[in-house]
């Protein structure tokens, strides 16, 4: 065994700290942790994960088919690195004998390219679709990478498994327009290559990749700027790079442009950053290099690249502050009424038109011929039609929720903690209009009632003390164009209660410490599992706020009380079969799982079902398998049919209290509610 593998990770001495890349400007890594620190957690995980140095890599080898789909997922990413990256890159890797690795966020390897001395796949891994992660190849650069969202280089014995410690790895993450991490960009090599030059060319590499991205999404129909300190780079991959709509609201940004600037970019006006407006933008000579002052205190050179294809835009008076609709005029008796004109697919990008009957057949199969919504859903959205199972109620609220979707209507859901309000609101999201932009969910009863309002509101910097030094854009403002789900609404204090209102009003944001306000555009989704209207009526929850928020008032019923239960515990397992593999459930044990009260709803149902797969690991899921607590709820008397009266949380939390002695978590387990909701109505 190797001396290292007692006292941890060895000490890489010309890499210990992130220096500046091998092209003389600095690095865009802001990971200020020491190398040797970054490895030793890497190992920490390792240990925590089962691995031993000894342990052979499990790669997780995809299927061929769902290889390819992946690939063809990623297709602009591949492609975009491949023809547009890689072949600057030429002739600087054609004598290092290395390999070039490109994975997803989820560590499969996509694709390599190079010529490698490793051997045959069979004894290196890097081929397509094998996973790089930590928890099946223990440290490595892919893997590594991935955890932090940082460059690394990993030498030979920083690996934490004997088996990798032939070759030294340098990767580096790749993010979208949208700045989430999209995949890893690595370069392998069992030759000792210079350790600067490597890690600082795949840093370079990816950002590379990211500015194509960029350009490739939004050159079309946006104004790009690019700047920088000297003229002569304004062309260099380090360049900052803003897009521009119309009006000059920044819709994407570089990380060399938030690095440069210290400053979070999202959809502030290009005349905030820069001392230059819009229309002097628009004027302003293509590719003809401009002198500017940036946020008040840099010079700094830009260039403005214009859309390839400007969208022709036609005037539409409607979204004037003052306009008013024209009141329909009454239809006379006998006369058939006739159904205005649908604007949408002419007047929003992307929209198709509506039929006009009913889509209805089965309550929520109108998103299987939803042509809105062209992406395919994310992993963790549950489709609409699968929402239900045979419960009518269920059925109903989904076909009114997502209707009103589409409305300047908001939505209040009413439901037990753990009931699966987000669930709802999370695929209503994905499959509106809005899916394309962002869903925020913030759990109001979380935050901490003194940091709320900045949380929601935004703030400048140096408002309050230890406040981020370039300030926050605040919640609500992320969620411009698209979704604001406030989770437990009545626990907002009354404070921030009259500033949300005031927002709602007017549809403006004015961050804390600032006098300027911004417009935003987004869908309202609120969520509570009190009843709001006691709570305006005791002066908690204000009168005016309770009516802006209720536009369509749903009831989400808890599992116990849900007609399609034994169905939905069983979709629920077979969802859960995707990730862990098991044995079908058997109906001795869906009976059981139906007679349960689940005091806990959606979500204890989830973790007894993930406990009860773990123990089985693989075999047959039997009674054995699941948790303690599971059977001592079984024979409650909480079941259907024995439910008390609903009793007011400020009786019923200092009752459960004195029954458990004080214990916050079992209390908060009887009354149904979370920890915060018991240490307040403690006292």
């Amino acid at each position: 065994m190797d001396k290292n593998e007692h006292s941890g990770p060895p000490l890489q001495q010309q890499n210990a700290q992130p220096d500046p890349d091998f092209t003389g400007h600095e690095s865009l890594d802001t990971n200020t942790k020491d190398h040797k620190d970054v490895i030793q957690e890497s190992w920490y995980r390792c240990e925590q994960y089962g691995l031993e140095h000894g342990s052979q890599p499990n790669f997780a080898t995809l299927p061929k088919g769902e290889l390819k789909d992946r690939v063809e997922q990623h297709h602009s990413l591949l492609e975009t690195t491949e023809k547009e990256v890689l072949p600057y890159y030429e002739n600087i890797l054609s004598n290092s004998s290395c390999m070039i690795v490109l994975a997803d966020r989820q560590g499969h390897v996509l694709n390599t390219w190079g010529q490698s001395r490793f051997g045959p796949s069979s004894e290196h891994g890097l081929v397509g679709g094998n996973q790089w992660t930590e928890v099946g190849v223990g440290t490595n650069a892919i893997g590594t990478a991935l955890i932090t969202g940082h460059a690394i280089q990993v030498g030979r014995d920083e690996h934490y498994l004997r088996a990798n410690r032939f070759m030294v790895g340098s990767a580096s993450p790749i993010y979208d327009t949208k700045n989430d991490l999209v995949g890893v960009l690595d370069i392998s090599s069992d030759a000792y290559l210079p350790q600067d030059h490597t890690l600082g060319m795949v840093k370079l590499m990816s950002l590379s990749v990211e500015n194509r991205l960029i350009y490739s999404a939004f050159q079309k129909d946006h104004f790009i700027l690019t700047f920088n300190t000297n003229v002569v780079s304004l062309d260099s991959h380090w360049s900052g790079i803003l897009v521009l709509d119309e009006n000059g609201i920044i819709v994407s940004a570089n990380r060399r442009a938030e690095v440069v600037l210290a400053q979070d970019l999202a959809l502030l006006n290009v005349n905030q950053v820069f001392d230059c407006s819009m229309r002097e933008i628009k004027h302003h000579p293509p590719n003809a290099p401009m002198k500017l002052r940036a946020m008040g205190r840099f010079k700094i050179y830009v260039k403005v690249i214009p859309p390839l294809a400007p969208v022709m835009r036609v005037p539409d008076f409607r979204n004037r502050a003052d306009y008013t609709p024209p009141v329909a005029a009454p239809v006379a008796e006998g006369v058939e009424a006739i159904a205005p004109f649908d604007l949408s697919p002419y007047t929003e990008p992307g929209a198709a038109p509506e039929p006009a009957s009913e889509a209805y057949n089965h309550p929520v199969a109108a998103e299987k011929t939803d042509a809105r919504r062209t992406s395919p859903l994310p992993a963790n959205v549950i489709p609409l039609a699968e929402l239900e199972h045979g419960d009518v109620r269920v059925r109903r609220t989904v076909r009114q929720a997502h209707k009103i979707m589409e409305k300047d209507i908001p939505i209040l859901i009413h439901g037990e903690t753990g009931a699966g309000k987000e669930i709802l609101v999370r695929s209503l999201h994905y499959h509106s209009r809005r899916a394309s932009e962002m869903l925020v969910a913030v759990n109001c009863a979380a935050i901490p009632s003194e940091l709320v309002e900045s949380e929601l509101f935004g703030y400048e910097r140096g408002a309050f003390t230890g406040a981020q030094n370039k300030g926050s854009i605040g919640l609500i403002r992320r969620a411009h164009r698209g979704t604001l789900f406030l989770d437990e609404i009545g626990e907002m204090p009354l404070t921030v209660q009259s500033r949300l209102l005031r927002v709602l009003q007017e549809r403006m944001v004015m961050p804390l410490g600032s006098t300027e306000v911004f417009p935003v555009d987004i869908k309202l989704i609120s969520a509570t599992n009190r009843i709001l209207k006691d709570e305006v009526t005791a002066g908690r929850f204000r009168e005016d706020l309770y009516y802006r928020i209720s536009g369509l008032n749903i009831e989400l019923p808890s599992l116990r009380d849900r007609a399609d239960k034994a169905e939905l515990i069983r979709y629920v397992y077979e969802r859960l079969r995707l990730e862990e593999p098991a044995q079908p459930l058997t109906d001795r044990l869906l009976e059981m799982l139906v007679r349960h009260p689940w005091p806990g709803n959606m979500r204890q149902l989830v973790h007894v079902l993930k406990v009860g797969m773990a123990m089985a690991d693989g075999d047959e899921l039997e009674d054995w398998h699941l948790p303690d607590d599971f059977f001592d709820e079984l024979d409650s008397p909480h079941q259907v049919g024995n439910t008390p009266e609903v009793e007011p949380l400020e009786r019923l939390i200092p009752r459960l209290l004195k029954e458990h002695h004080g214990n916050v978590s079992k209390t908060a387990k009887a009354a149904g509610v979370s920890r915060n909701t018991v240490y307040k109505y403690r006292a």
